[in-house]
């Protein structure tokens, strides 16, 4: 029990080294996407917000009205995973909602609101 104990404090102040990510978000170089294609992402697509009081969303009921802090025609925002990535308006297709990018943020753009 004592040996396993000394190996686990031996491996874990070990240093670990990476592959330089360098020139991979740049977009240089040959980058192979297989491996997270098919990984889930959250996707998002917001009309408007607005701040109510408690009061006052505990009083909203069936055929209440909530006033956004948008006007009617504006693009939609588009998020994946809480990220703005782009624009859009809504269509319908099929009896159904979809939405028409009329902007996507360029990655640059992206990495720039993070910081």
């Amino acid at each position: 029990m004592n040996q396993s104990a000394e190996t686990v404090s031996a491996t874990a102040g070990e240093r670990v080294e990476f592959d330089s990510l360098h020139g991979v978000a740049a977009g240089s170089g040959d980058v192979n996407l297989d491996m997270i294609l098919d990984v889930p992402v959250t996707l998002a697509m917001e009309v408007g917000r607005t701040r109510i009081s408690i009061r006052n969303l505990l009083q909203l009921n069936q055929g209440s009205v909530v006033e956004l802090d948008r006007a009617a025609g504006e693009p939609l925002d588009v998020f994946v995973n809480g990220t703005l990535v782009a624009h859009g308006e809504v269509v319908v297709i099929n009896e159904k909602f979809g939405i028409r990018l009329t902007d996507v943020i360029s990655p640059a753009e992206r990495v720039r609101k993070l910081r």
